[in-house]
């Protein structure tokens, strides 16, 4: 988990960190803002599998509440990670 973020609407936070799978190649990073439901695909195509991932995202919230972001990666044969990196985020 990570610390939550408080943000206004209209304003764009970054959020930013890595990923490694130690040997696996990852292909993509996914993103999710309410809670896991639903994932959005960022392809790592310039990723080696003997290197972490340095990944960023970007967010201008529309509306006011709470959103959970989670972040995770994907490997080459299809894994995803086994628990997805997580904050909330409160928006007003």
């Amino acid at each position: 988990m990570i610390a939550p973020i408080y943000a206004t609407i209209g304003q764009t936070i970054t959020l930013e960190g890595y990923a490694d799978d130690f040997g696996s190649h990852i292909v993509a990073v996914e993103f999710s803002l309410d809670g896991g439901t639903t994932w959005e695909r960022h392809s790592t195509e310039a990723s080696t599998p003997d290197r972490s991932i340095h990944w960023t995202f970007q967010w201008t919230p529309e509306q006011a509440g709470a959103y959970s972001f989670k972040v995770r990666s994907v490997t080459e044969d299809g894994r995803t990670s086994p628990e997805a990196a997580s904050t909330n985020i409160v928006v007003s």
